[in-house]
């Protein structure tokens, strides 16, 4: 008969460390990388970076990491700050010369709006691989720079 309450407490007390929440796990630091995209078409149309940190997402449809829209507001330059996780990451850049809200293409797939990529890879015959376009993000003060379209 003394084991009732003992019970009872046992059970309380399970009870009540089931409804206590379990710490949340930390989020990954991210680093301050500033992305400078020189030489713009135009000081008017919107720019879009697309950042990856996957090789198999690359250049894929809707597979980006991170999308900025930025307006050049006047300007031929563009300083970007962005928080990136450490890692490898690529980032694609088009500027939107009709403002569509798309990068237009030829019959042949071919964009006809300006496009760049880190490391300012210019791709002649098909489109540029991950590795071809990474950058390693292992500190703060990074400076990725953008300056070699490719306009065709």
């Amino acid at each position: 008969m003394n084991a009732l309450p003992l019970v009872s407490l046992l059970l309380g007390s399970l009870a009540l460390g089931a409804a206590t929440p379990a710490p949340h796990a930390a989020a990954p630091a991210t680093e301050k990388v500033t992305v400078v995209v020189a030489s713009l078409a135009s000081t008017s149309s919107v720019v879009k970076l697309n950042f990856y940190n996957a090789p198999d997402k690359f250049l894929k449809d809707g597979q980006m990491a991170i999308r900025m829209v930025v307006r050049p507001d006047g300007k031929n330059t563009l300083t970007i700050p962005v928080d990136l996780a450490p890692g490898e990451w690529a980032v694609a850049v088009s500027q939107d010369l009709n403002n569509n809200d798309k990068l237009d293409k030829n019959f042949l797939g071919i964009p006809t709006e300006p496009f760049a990529f880190s490391n300012n890879v210019k791709p002649r015959l098909s489109a540029p691989s991950f590795q071809q376009c990474k950058f390693t993000v292992a500190g703060p003060g990074q400076v990725v720079n953008i300056s070699d379209w490719n306009d065709f």
